[in-house]
């Protein structure tokens, strides 16, 4: 995974651009939205490149939702977190996705039950099985 933003600009620094970016309309209150959802609250002046790995993560799911895009990609959005920050992100995506699409990888059999609506388990670059997370479990008669 990597980490697109600008590691010397503040977290809201970098909300701002991204916003800039995307054209979004009432930004501030965007903005300030998006950081208290995601918990970056207290760090809204720490420049990127100072925020632990965890950190990192939240604001680059912070910056691919800051937009109301109505498709979101995520690669493994919960890596270098705690469980805490974990399961707070997996509550707030669960809200953000009542809006849009939001497509995800993860390895965390947890997170994708979860989250996903729709799950599919790839095996060498191909969808082995694709379906609900009820389908899944019924089919392998086990939690994965």
């Amino acid at each position: 995974q990597y980490d697109i933003f600008f590691e010397q600009l503040t977290v809201m620094e970098n909300l701002d651009i991204f916003c800039d970016f995307k054209r979004v309309a009432s930004k501030s209150k965007r903005i300030e939205k998006i950081i208290e959802d995601i918990d970056l609250l207290q760090f809204r002046d720490t420049a990127a490149e100072n925020l632990s790995g965890g950190n990192r993560r939240k604001l680059s799911v912070a910056l691919a939702l800051v937009a109301d895009s109505q498709v979101v990609f995520l690669d493994e959005p919960t890596s270098g977190m705690d469980l805490a920050a974990r399961r707070r992100l997996w509550s707030m995506l669960n809200q953000y996705k009542k809006d849009r699409v939001i497509i995800l990888t993860t390895h965390n059999m947890d997170e994708a039950d979860l989250l996903g609506d729709t799950i599919g388990i790839m095996n060498k670059g191909q969808i082995e099985c694709l379906g609900s997370p009820q389908f899944l479990k019924s089919l392998y008669n086990q939690r994965y």
